[in-house]
Parts: C-alpha cells; structure tokens; sequence
C-alpha cells in the first residue's frame, strides 16, 4: 500500500465549497457573506470546476446567486468552512480515497455540528470513493503537506484539550502517518490566544512548494500576537523535509492595518487558495494588498494571482484557503 496526501499546488479534478448557512457567524448577515462566497467560487471557476454544497432548502436560492458555471449538490451541511469538514484526499495505489478526521466544530464551539462531522463521509459517498476513518480530532485548516511525505500541524490545535485529550504526540503522529501517508511531522507551537481554530497552520504556515514554507511574520504595524509568530518562524529555522531537503522561509506579512469588525476577523494573507493556473488571494482594501500580490506573483510564477476582497468572510473567522477544498486530479 502507498498513500500519499498531495500538495495543493498539484493538479485539481474540482474545488469544494459549502454556502453559509449559519446565521450567527455572519455580523453583516448572511447576503453578504453569501456575496463573498460567489466571487470566491467565480474566481476559482475561471480555473477548474467548483462544486457548492447546500442544503436542501438553500440549495435553490445558491443556484440562483451563483449561476450555471457552479454545480450545487444538496447535502445536509451546518456551517460554510470546508477546509476542515470535507475529507483529506490521499491517493492510494493509484486511486482517489478520503481521509476522515473526526469533527467536534473547533472544540465544541457550534451546535449542532453532527451534519458538518459527516460531510467527509458524505463527499466520498457522492464520489464513489473509499474512506478511511479516524478517532483523531482534527480540521483540514489544520495541516499543510508538501505532497512529499511531509506535514505542518501545530500544538495549539491538535494537542489542545477541547479535541484531543489522553493523546500523547506520538500517538498523534502515528495517526497522521496511517490516515496520510506521511512520514515527517513537523510540529509549531501555533497560536495558544487564537480562539476561533485554537491556531490553525494555515493562517500561520504553509507550503509553497518543495522545501519551502511561507510563514505570517510581523509587518509594518505592531501586532498583539507577534511573540506567537516569532515562536512559530523558531520552530521552523533549521529544519528540513522528508526528503532531507532545508527548508526556505518566505515571510508574509498580515494584514494588520484591515478593519476588524468583530474577535473573530482573519487577517491573514497566508490563507490564499492555490488552484490549476492560480492563487486566489485575500484583499482587504489596504496597502498592503499589493505588496502581498507582489510576494505571491514571486512566490508562484505561472500562476495567476487573484486578489478577492475577504472582509465579509474574515468576519466569520476564516478566510479563502478556510471555505475552499481541494480534490486532487488523479494523473
């Protein structure tokens, strides 16, 4: 058996969305919420296919809002963020299969979340694939991989006791090592004052490619949670890939000058989506925008970047890498 966790940079069969359905995310309410959706998925579908999913008695007015270029399938869904309730593709001798965490909404901070703790089963029901299954509590927003056997994760989501309590980290690795295929874990301590994820990797660290991570480092502006970042880049220095290979930092700075609107509003440019041909980026209406599509042209060349205004979704404590999901294209 050989199962690998491909990088996102790899080639996509289509991207998963879910259409915001819970109410009291959204300060700004739902229309708008759902606005910033569609420009997300019409971005992307420039790209490769998007798949929505909605529930039943949303499912008409998503088709209405988001066109004939974006296929909605009905399924029972509770909240918009399928970076971490859809499945973790893996490729297994030669096949598609779904990797299957399971979900507690962040620590138990929604109810109900029981239909968004089976979306992943549901995904590969709709797909025809095989799924494998887990006891480990754990979102997809919290794992980067570089499709070569190594994985970012932090402590401050998968060692925290709202999901994961009585496990050592080497139980946690062996888990991730049979559910992925991986073979190295590099751990970040990850953000212990971020309370929405409890520290997602993605808003934090991610791969940009073989043997390099872009990593949220302070800017121009000072930023409460700056002794995180810097402890997180620590974390980082030095260390190398599965492969053996030393790994390059790119910082990237937040986007601390945004106007939050709200405790849960994500800054985070690091949270950019990387489909076939593209990025598809953050704005927030600030200098920094083009400073940060400047780093992401260098950073990618190739691929198109595409800047989606994010304030109406980083509002519900996300951004565009949390409501989007990858579904690898088999070669």
């Amino acid at each position: 058996m050989s199962r690998r966790l491909p990088a996102e940079w790899e080639p996509h069969a289509r991207t998963w969305m879910a259409w915001p359905c819970r109410e009291e995310i959204w300060f700004r309410g739902l229309p708008a919420a759902q606005a910033a959706f569609v420009e997300v998925a019409h971005a992307i579908a420039r790209f490769e296919p998007v798949t929505m999913l909605a529930p039943p008695f949303a499912a008409g007015a998503a088709r209405d809002r988001l066109g004939s270029d974006i296929e909605v399938v009905e399924m029972p869904i509770d909240d918009s963020w399928t970076r971490d309730t859809a499945p973790s593709f893996v490729i297994e001798d030669g096949a598609l299969k779904a990797s299957c965490f399971t979900f507690n909404a962040w620590g138990g901070k929604y109810e109900p979340h029981a239909d968004d703790a089976e979306m992943g089963r549901r995904i590969a029901a709709h797909l025809g694939l095989q799924t494998a299954s887990s006891d480990l509590t754990f979102e997809g927003g919290g794992l980067s991989t570089d499709g070569e056997g190594t994985l970012l994760v932090t402590e401050s989501c998968l060692m925290n006791p709202n999901r994961n309590p009585g496990w050592s980290r080497d139980e946690i690795d062996a888990e991730l090592t049979r559910l992925l295929g991986v073979e190295k874990v590099i751990w970040l301590p990850g953000d212990w004052d971020e309370e929405e994820t409890d520290g997602h990797v993605d808003g934090i660290a991610v791969f940009a490619g073989p043997g390099r991570v872009m990593i949220e480092t302070p800017g121009r502006d000072p930023i409460p949670w700056a002794d995180a970042l810097h402890a997180n880049r620590a974390a980082l220095e030095g260390q190398t890939d599965a492969k053996g290979r030393p790994i390059e930092l790119i910082p990237i700075e937040p986007a601390s000058a945004a106007d939050p609107s709200g405790e849960r509003f994500c800054t985070a440019y690091v949270n950019f989506y990387i489909c076939n041909g593209a990025v598809i980026a953050p704005a927030y209406g600030i200098e920094a925008d083009a400073r940060t599509r400047d780093l992401l042209e260098d950073t990618f060349p190739g691929r198109e970047v595409v800047q989606v205004m994010v304030p109406d979704i980083a509002i519900g404590g996300g951004g565009i890498h949390c409501i989007t999901h990858e579904e690898p294209a088999l070669a």
